[in-house]
């Protein structure tokens, strides 16, 4: 089984230096100044660890997104 391609919004920005946190997921700025994390996600356990990073971040979670197959970047 192919892993899912989530997209997880983030409020503000994400510092680079914490970039690494989110192993293979890319890192980019919305037009509102967001961070978007986007990438393949193995399993829901993966899912909910990339969002317990998040949380010990501090970061405010916004939306959690599977991608379709014509919606990857």
């Amino acid at each position: 089984m192919l892993p899912s391609v989530y997209e997880i919004r983030l409020q503000g920005r994400l510092p680079s230096y914490r970039s690494s946190w989110f192993g293979g997921m890319a890192v980019t700025c919305d037009e509102e100044g967001n961070t978007l994390l986007t990438g393949p996600v193995a399993d829901q356990a993966a899912l909910y660890g990339l969002l317990d990073r998040a949380r010990d971040l501090g970061l405010t979670l916004l939306a959690v997104r599977r991608l379709g197959a014509g919606e990857h970047r």
